[in-house]
């Protein structure tokens, strides 16, 4: 501690000599003082120029060839947020905030305060920039981690950036007027109120992202649907105050955290996470062509390797009859039975369709337009293009074999029937 007063104090007989030398050489006091502090401030932004160099040049050129040579990958994430060249900005501003009281200590101290106060403010900016570099490259090395999907933390983090900023004004403030944080602090307990009407809309955002994020309802790369706000596509985005979505028409949707706590939407990464995707399609089916099958169907259908089995169980010979009774005294099937029975099979067989899971075909409801035929099973591939085309390809064969078994589909009439019907076609 001594050493260092000895040293202020060298300094200052330093400077008082210097203004007696300038004295002496004919200059009056004021002119002296005033070159005395010209000279000195000029030594100071060299000094500061020097170290910027040194930071700026050696600081960083040695850092970017130690970050070069390590197998870690933080400290090049550091290097790219610009971390180490924005810690280099103390440099200049700790040498002028250190130098300025010597080099004005008896020219006037309220120039030496406001200068000081300005080096303190900048320093305070630096600081900001550095933190925020910082929490940058935590959240971009956070996203790299597995669980980083599932439990995202940039609301997090901006929630900290918000209680640093609001840190960062108070000392702005309390270097401006003077005053000590802790003091401004005090004074502030009493805006409370308006501090919470104010960040409204953040304190939300936030127990809504905490919510969401503890409860797992929600993380980047799901595929969410919310009909009431037009919302279909996938997450890649989670703030403290908005959901960013991506829809499947490549336009974006930004929705509040708490709309998505408070309203429901529908979360596809089940599907995702399970064994399988689901296919719920129905074909209604014309009940006027429903009937009892005849040996010839019968005969007709014999040839189907899927159902082959079911129709040689069939007595063949009692169906030689056209009469309804007949049949059905039989024990004649159905062509609608057998078409869900071959379709049932034909699922079975196909090697995309998951068999651990749910497979079934059923005839529901009848309707006033026919007979709905539901296919329900789920298929291996979830990809959504993948998924439709092999869709396509088996509502396409269903629609295909449906004339084998002398069945036809239910569809409206259009004018070009009305019109065969009135020619007589």
């Amino acid at each position: 501690m001594l050493d260092m007063e000895e040293q202020l104090l060298r300094k200052y007989m330093f400077l008082e000599d210097l203004e007696s030398w300038l004295q002496g050489q004919g200059l009056n006091e004021t002119f002296a003082q005033f070159f005395k502090v010209a000279i000195s401030l000029g030594v100071i932004l060299i000094f500061a120029i020097v170290a910027n160099y040194i930071a700026k040049r050696v600081f960083l050129t040695a850092m970017a060839r130690v970050v070069k040579h390590t197998k870690t990958e933080w400290d090049d994430i550091l290097v790219q947020k610009k971390f180490f060249h924005r810690l280099a900005h103390f440099a200049p501003a700790i040498v002028i905030y250190l130098t300025l009281g010597i080099a004005l200590y008896d020219y006037s101290p309220k120039v030496t305060v406001f200068l000081q106060a300005l080096t303190k403010v900048y320093m305070i900016f630096v600081a900001l920039s550095v933190f925020n570099a910082f929490l940058d490259t935590v959240n971009e090395i956070y996203q790299e981690l597995p669980y980083a999907k599932s439990r995202p933390i940039k609301g997090y983090l901006q929630v900290l950036k918000i209680i640093i900023y609001i840190f960062a004004g108070i000392l702005i403030i309390g270097v401006i007027i003077n005053k000590s944080p802790g003091s401004i602090l005090v004074g502030l307990g009493a805006s409370t109120a308006v501090l919470m009407l104010v960040f409204k809309d953040v304190i939300t955002g936030l127990v809504a992202s905490i919510q969401l994020s503890a409860n797992e309802m929600l993380k980047l790369g799901d595929w969410i649907e919310m009909p009431g706000r037009n919302l279909d596509g996938t997450v890649v985005d989670i703030t403290l105050t908005t959901v960013k979505v991506q829809n499947f028409d490549n336009t974006i949707t930004t929705v509040p955290p708490f709309a998505l706590v408070n309203e429901s939407f529908k979360n596809w990464r089940g599907m995702d996470e399970s064994a399988g995707r689901r296919i719920k399609k129905s074909v209604i089916i014309d009940s006027k062509t429903v009937k009892l099958c005849n040996r010839k169907l019968v005969q007709k259908l014999s040839g189907l390797n899927l159902i082959s089995e079911l129709v040689k169980s069939v007595d063949i010979n009692a169906l030689d009859d056209q009469d309804p009774i007949k049949l059905m005294n039989a024990g004649a099937q159905t062509n609608l039975n057998l078409f869900r029975h071959y379709v049932q099979e034909y699922l079975n067989q196909h090697p995309m369709v998951n068999k651990s899971l749910t497979l079934v075909v059923r005839l529901n409801q009848p309707l006033e337009y026919g007979v709905p035929m539901e296919i329900y099973c789920f298929l291996h591939e979830k990809s959504f293009v993948p998924f439709e085309i092999i869709q396509s390809e088996i509502l396409g064969h269903i629609m295909a074999a449906l004339p084998v078994f002398e069945l036809k589909v239910f569809q409206r009439m259009s004018s070009d029937d009305i019109s065969a019907i009135a020619k007589g076609q």
